[in-house]
């Protein structure tokens, strides 16, 4: 049995970039690709810092909100695929439907100032009590 799902991406609540001349819209990609190497960890990180947000709904189907151009996004790509493999990006509208999947939307993390890049998220450790003897 399959479970349908219509979604409306969060356009909404992500904030859009601004310079001093112009604020660029946001726009929402749908990015897919068929790998014939062993790029698939690489091309995922790359696609992950591409925009504001991304999701991933199937295994190579990604989406990606960024206010910048298909053709800017296949430049920052490229260089993790082969002649073998193919590479989709469209830009789409905020509705769709899904079957048998969900779609969760992951803003990208913002690295601070002459940090390395990691995947690795510090949290504070509380300070453990001293022991005492008995």
């Amino acid at each position: 049995m399959f479970q349908r799902i219509t979604f409306r991406a969060p356009l909404e609540h992500l904030p859009l970039r601004s310079s001093p001349k112009e604020t660029k819209a946001m726009r929402t990609y749908l990015i897919t690709y068929d790998l014939a190497g062993d790029a698939r960890h690489s091309l995922a990180g790359a696609i992950m810092q591409l925009g504001e947000a991304w999701a991933r709904p199937l295994d190579a189907t990604w989406y990606v909100q960024s206010p910048e151009r298909p053709d800017a996004l296949e430049r920052r790509l490229k260089d993790h695929l082969d002649s073998e493999d193919g590479l989709l990006i469209q830009q789409v509208e905020a509705n769709a439907v899904l079957l048998n999947t969900a779609l969760r939307w992951f803003k990208k993390r913002r690295q601070q100032d002459g940090a390395a890049a990691t995947n690795v998220v510090a949290f504070p450790v509380r300070e453990m009590p001293e022991a005492k003897a008995a």
